[in-house]
């Protein structure tokens, strides 16, 4: 009878331990994400914490213009993505919504793995892409994009040409939960 034992970690043929390759391809597709999120991104402003609506009278009318007895004044936003995103990542969140709009958009059976693999193929990673989930005809999903100290996150909803894929604000950190984003 031969009995054999083994000790230590098992090599692959890379010359490395699987833990070591695994975390290795966890880091690549981690960077190859943050690639895409600054290519996306490459035209839009650096990033800044958001600028806090106006404050104060409105601008007074030239001179001899009276305002219509009917006109409404226009009120800042004080809650949602126009005051709690940054300059980049409100200008990225158009450039990705459209990239992934377009993507979904003749996708006649939105399926959550055929959802999921189209939303890979853009470079949106596994650890990114949350509750994809199909009720009906429509796949809804949630991404965050949190990157570089913003608090980007797009809320979409896969249904061929009623495809729809929104903005949202995530929790600046920790984990992301879509219960806790904010529209």
């Amino acid at each position: 009878m031969l009995a054999l034992a083994a000790c230590g970690t098992e090599e692959t043929g890379a010359g490395g331990s699987r833990s070591n390759s695994a975390d290795s391809a966890e880091a690549q597709s981690g960077a190859a994400f943050t690639k895409m999120l600054n290519q996306v991104a490459q035209q839009c402003p650096p990033s800044a914490a958001p600028e806090p609506p106006p404050s104060g009278p409105a601008e007074p009318l030239p001179s001899g213009a009276t305002a219509p007895s009917d006109a409404i004044e226009p009120i800042a936003p004080t809650a949602g993505p126009e005051v709690e995103l940054n300059a980049r990542d409100w200008c990225a969140s158009n450039l990705h919504e459209e990239r992934i709009t377009q993507a979904l958009w003749d996708l006649a059976d939105p399926t959550p793995t055929k959802v999921r693999k189209i939303l890979n193929d853009l470079g949106y990673i596994d650890e990114r892409i949350h509750d994809v989930k199909q009720s009906g005809t429509t796949t809804r999903f949630f991404l965050d994009l949190r990157d570089q100290g913003g608090r980007l996150c797009l809320d979409g909803s896969a249904a061929g040409e009623q495809t729809v894929v929104d903005k949202c604000v995530a929790p600046a950190t920790g984990p992301f939960t879509p219960g806790e984003r904010q529209l």
